[in-house]
């Protein structure tokens, strides 16, 4: 496969309102550089050196993140960054990036479907498996997953059964996918990872245009109908995604296609990978201290363990507690119990009922 036959789709929709309150509507987590110095989009950019030139680097986010999405990666031409006009979940997404790729590359072209807020920490294993997948993905009709071999029991992430290791001569090893399921409870986890047969479903995976619109044909009608318009060179895009998208449904593209679809191979990789969804993620990426707490900023701790702290101005003190999140801006304080900050959203709902 040519690198110019090549094509990487950020998306970037997500508003993280489980990193708040630094991460806000206006900066939601993407934007954060907590973890690594650099936000997350940043990272999911640079992380394509050397496989992916930056003109077919392409972003999906919502209309209010544009401008500060050309800000963040402004090497990225100006109509790479593709405004959502209203959320409608990840298939629209992925939908309208497969328009956009043939349009750009015609349906032989390859795509990788990519997150702007996760963490790989082995950069160089992270590009093997793409690149590999990414050969797998152009000499057939299969869709390919990237799954994470899991080296914990994990309750928080979704996770692939696979079959027997296929020889597709890479350095990936590669299998059918056997079924799709959903976030277990701890005991389930732990039998997932015993088996061996189970990797952790990263959301992140690879197709040949030809391939993915098979699968919208099949699976979801009204996807493919937004793909072929916006793939059709005398449409302008902004103008479809106006007139279709409010009319699609609000589903992701896992339940969409991935869910339904036969052909589907399953990479295995191990690159450090983290969705970092909650602030309970912070202690897996930050330096901690003997009695396992992460400080960052203006913050002063005595007795307390196995808490998170991090503050954008107000002095933080907290002394002899254990198992809590304290996160400050200039405008905002959480203190939440480590074990429940999955239920964010929820508090937010409240908060915006007010």
């Amino acid at each position: 496969m040519r690198k110019n036959d090549f094509y990487a789709v950020i998306l970037s929709g997500g508003s993280g309102e489980r990193f708040w309150p630094l991460s806000t509507p206006d900066r939601p987590k993407q934007f954060l550089s907590v973890f690594g110095g650099k936000s997350l989009i940043r990272q999911a950019v640079d992380r394509l050196d050397g496989l992916v030139p930056r003109e077919r680097i392409l972003v999906v986010t919502a209309a209010s993140l544009v401008k500060a999405t050309r800000q963040e990666l402004p090497e990225l031409p100006r109509s790479n960054i593709i405004a959502e006009p209203c959320r409608r979940d990840t298939a629209a997404a992925v939908a309208t990036a497969c328009g956009v790729v043939e349009r750009m590359g015609g349906e032989d072209a390859v795509a990788a479907i990519l997150t702007a807020d996760h963490l790989m920490k082995d950069v160089k294993a992270f590009r093997q498996v793409l690149s590999d997948a990414a050969r797998a993905a152009a000499a057939s009709a299969d869709i390919v997953t990237m799954g994470v071999s899991p080296d914990y029991p994990a309750t928080g992430f979704g996770y692939i059964q696979v079959g027997a290791p296929m020889s597709l001569r890479t350095k990936t090893v590669f299998h059918r996918a056997v079924r799709f399921v959903e976030k277990p409870d701890a005991k389930t986890a732990a039998r997932y990872l015993a088996t061996g047969s189970y990797v952790w479903n990263a959301g992140m995976f690879v197709w040949k245009v030809s391939t993915m619109k098979s699968a919208l044909v099949a699976g979801a009608p009204a996807l493919a109908i937004l793909e072929a318009a916006v793939a059709d060179k005398k449409n302008r895009v902004p103008a479809v995604l106006e007139t279709l998208y409010p009319q699609l449904p609000r589903i992701s593209i896992d339940y969409a296609v991935m869910e339904k679809a036969k052909n589907i191979l399953v990479s295995r990789g191990a690159f450090g990978w983290d969705d970092v969804g909650t602030w309970s993620a912070a202690d897996r990426h930050l330096a901690t201290d003997a009695r396992r707490n992460v400080a960052k900023g203006d913050v002063a701790l005595l007795d307390v363990s196995d808490s998170v702290a991090i503050t954008e101005g107000p002095h933080i003190a907290a002394l002899g507690v254990e198992g809590l999140v304290i996160v400050a801006t200039k405008d905002s304080v959480l203190v939440a119990a480590k074990d429940r900050v999955q239920d964010l959203k929820k508090l937010l709902a409240k908060m915006s009922a007010k």
